[in-house]
């Protein structure tokens, strides 16, 4: 691929159960400077017969895909693939959006801007017996409290269906991720640019988290949409694209 000289490039990197396609419709209205790589994570879309375990199995699968800095998009439980890339790896991360993204998910003693662990060992065991209603009841939670709930319904369906459901392994093993997974400790260890863009309305990820972030963790961009629950780039997307391609501009006024 030859990519123009003043141009960035963006890694979009999804979330739990869904695959690339997920940002489709958002990436139609970025301008032609940004360089869209998407990919699907191990037992995801495309890669749903690749089997990974870990969190370190996600980061393995990520670094081939750039070998300079660039911007790390990533959404829930790709948000914690680029916090980890982001530590490891330091010379591919340029910056990073995390969208709807907890370094720590599940609440525990002096977190409470998380979830019970309950949440997501419910969806666990109800895997076990109906892997589809599981995927609707956890789609229904992402898009709960949002305006136009059908529209972003249909778009998290249409991305599962354009390139396959998720391995039953990969949806286990991506949630023992999200309960077992402890990043908080991480951010003080980050150099780049870490850019948080959380939703008023989230179910899973608490529009709490913005104090924490900002007062334990010294995160200084941490954006909370009043409207928005757990897909801003769908819901929001205007928002979004508009909050990305300004980041994406501050990346290319330095390149230059």
């Amino acid at each position: 691929m030859t990519l123009k000289p003043d141009s960035v490039t963006c890694v979009f990197v999804h979330g739990w159960a869904m695959n690339s396609a997920v940002w489709d419709e958002c990436i139609k209205s970025l301008p032609d400077w940004i360089n869209v790589v998407l990919v699907d994570l191990p037992g995801h879309g495309s890669m749903a017969k690749v089997q990974a375990d870990t969190l370190d199995d996600y980061v393995q699968m990520l670094i081939p895909l750039v070998h300079r800095p660039v911007l790390w998009v990533g959404w829930s439980l790709g948000g914690l693939a680029v916090l980890r890339l982001a530590e490891l790896y330091p010379q591919r991360v340029a910056a990073a959006i995390l969208v709807a993204t907890n370094p720590c998910f599940v609440s525990q003693q002096g977190w409470d801007c998380a979830v019970d662990q309950s949440i997501f060992k419910q969806f666990a065991s109800d895997l076990e017996h109906n892997q589809q209603k599981t995927i609707r009841r956890f789609l229904a939670l992402q898009v709960k409290g949002v305006d136009d709930v059908m529209y972003v319904v249909r778009q998290l369906q249409h991305s599962i269906q354009s390139r396959g459901m998720a391995s039953t392994r990969a949806l286990t093993s991506g949630l023992e991720i999200l309960l077992d997974t402890d990043l908080r400790q991480t951010l003080k260890a980050i150099d780049c640019p870490l850019h948080w863009l959380l939703g008023a309305k989230d179910s899973l990820v608490p529009a709490e988290l913005e104090v924490a972030l900002k007062e334990d963790y010294a995160q200084q961009d941490v954006v909370v949409h009043p409207d928005a629950s757990h897909a801003p780039f769908i819901s929001q997307s205007e928002f979004f694209i508009e909050y990305l391609v300004g980041l994406a501009q501050q990346l290319r006024s330095r390149q230059s």
